[in-house]
């Protein structure tokens, strides 16, 4: 069996499938779905995955024949409820961005996906949208990093954003991966991503300097070396030197090995 990535809602990203037939990048499947028994669309993203990672769930078919129709109309009909729900929450004056929708594979459910920065009270727009399409609605709120996933977009770094191009589960990116690399002072604007948020990629190596950093004195600490003692003013955990400044006003650069304990 073949490990694949799944798209099947744009908010979410590539979700890893066993497959038991033989697929193709860009054909679309019948997956399971969390919101509806009937299952729903996906669109095959990449295809013979060599991951260690075994799949939760697996393809249940390619599209057939039969479903191709169905496949379009749901495409049209999530256009459309996105479009009266955008128009709705403007008449009812909810702070809410309105991000995409998806139709369950029987056309009974949409999932319609938001952005607010606090609760919303949308249960008005929920019936007025669920009387237009005669649909059960579900209201999903996402964040401004799927958000970013949704609309895609490159990074300063000029490559995809990582949220696009990896996929899956996003780590929940933290101020100490930044303090760790010795990056936090630059500030939060030349820090995060398109989102807002901190970029994705403080992650990548944030272990790793966290490793390198064991055993090194923190910033601005007072040390003793053997021409004295200081107060360390920079750390260069690559490396592995201490910049420091002794009390007679001299700057010098050790090795951590060469500190006094």
């Amino acid at each position: 069996m073949n490990k694949v990535l799944i798209i099947a809602r744009s908010w979410e990203g590539p979700r890893l499938y066993w497959a038991q037939e033989d697929l193709e990048q860009g054909d679309i499947v019948v997956v399971l779905s969390d919101q509806s028994d009937s299952g729903e669309f996906g669109k095959v993203a990449e295809i013979n995955l060599a991951v260690k990672e075994d799949p939760a769930n697996k393809i249940l078919r390619k599209i057939i024949q039969k479903e191709k129709s169905p496949y379009q109309e749901n495409k049209k009909q999530a256009k459309e409820i996105v479009d009266f729900a955008k128009e709705s929450a403007r008449k009812n004056g909810l702070e809410m961005k309105i991000i995409d929708a998806v139709v369950s594979l029987d056309g009974k459910q949409a999932i319609l996906a938001f952005v607010s920065d606090g609760r919303i009270d949308f249960r008005n727009l929920v019936k007025e949208i669920a009387g237009k399409f005669k649909k059960t609605i579900r209201m999903q709120q996402i964040g401004s990093r799927d958000e970013a996933r949704n609309i895609g977009g490159y990074g300063i770094c000029g490559r995809e954003l990582c949220c696009v191009r990896f996929g899956g589960n996003m780590q929940s990116i933290t101020t100490d991966m930044a303090r760790c690399q010795q990056i936090f002072h630059r500030g939060s604007e030349r820090i995060s991503g398109l989102c807002g948020r901190l970029m994705c990629c403080l992650a990548y190596e944030s272990e790793q300097y966290k490793e390198m950093l064991k055993g090194m004195p923190e910033l601005h600490s007072i040390v003793e070396i053997p021409e004295g003692k200081g107060t360390v003013v920079e750390i260069n955990a690559i490396l592995q030197e201490i910049k420091i400044k002794l009390e007679s006003g001299k700057y010098i650069s050790i090795k951590k090995k060469d500190l006094i304990r």
